[in-house]
């Protein structure tokens, strides 16, 4: 890892793009369904919806990139891509790391994707890395909502912010409810990258055996 740079690994959906909100919509197009009748309220894989019997979750989600472009189109959270161009200004270097790449046969039109969507939205980056084991590429803080790759990346010793959202509720703090809460524990890490002072386990002092029990 660069230690020239504070590097903050940033996942996507879920927490840079409305990830939940735009499959919302389309679920509701491809099931036929008022979008009304799909509950917001959702665990990872969507079971909520009953995709099972239209063929699950990879065939929507499949459907939603290659035929409603759906990481061109995705709104983004609430003041993430500012709140970026903010760390950046602040020396921050932005890694951008992603799993686009899970399914199949149109990791083209993913990629190109990703990339048309984070600079119609101005969003500042160094890296952008397409890859399920984020901790490989190294940060000195991540950010994702996954409940399996924030255990991941806190079993490696990474420290790791989760983003709030109805996915990850049982996960233990550090957490970020909004983008402001993003980055004031972005900061408070910097800061103590700056003095020297963060460690193994972040600013937080945060023990990734916590979060086993």
């Amino acid at each position: 890892m660069d230690e020239s740079s504070f590097i903050f690994g940033v996942d996507l959906d879920g927490v840079v793009g409305d990830f939940y909100g735009a499959m919302r919509t389309i679920a509701a197009e491809w099931l036929d369904r008022p979008i009304e009748s799909l509950t917001p309220e959702v665990s990872f894989g969507l079971s909520e919806w009953g995709l099972d019997e239209y063929g699950g979750y990879e065939k929507l989600h499949r459907f939603a990139v290659t035929q409603r472009g759906l990481f061109r189109n995705m709104e983004p959270v609430r003041d993430a891509p500012a709140t970026l161009r903010k760390l950046s200004v602040r020396g921050v270097r932005i890694r951008i790391i992603t799993h686009r790449l899970f399914l199949k046969y149109f990791h083209r039109e993913a990629i190109a994707q990703t990339i048309e969507w984070l600079d119609a939205h101005d969003i500042p980056y160094w890296d952008l890395c397409f890859m399920k084991d984020k901790g490989a590429v190294g940060a000195h803080v991540y950010i994702d909502d996954s409940p399996e790759n924030v255990e991941s990346l806190r079993a490696q010793g990474c420290h790791t912010i989760v983003f709030s959202n109805s996915t990850n509720r049982a996960i233990p703090k550090p957490r970020a409810d909004t983008w402001e809460d993003v980055e004031r524990l972005v900061l408070e890490a910097y800061e103590e990258w700056r003095t020297g002072t963060l460690g193994l386990f972040g600013a937080s002092g945060y023990d990734p055996g916590s979060v086993r029990g």
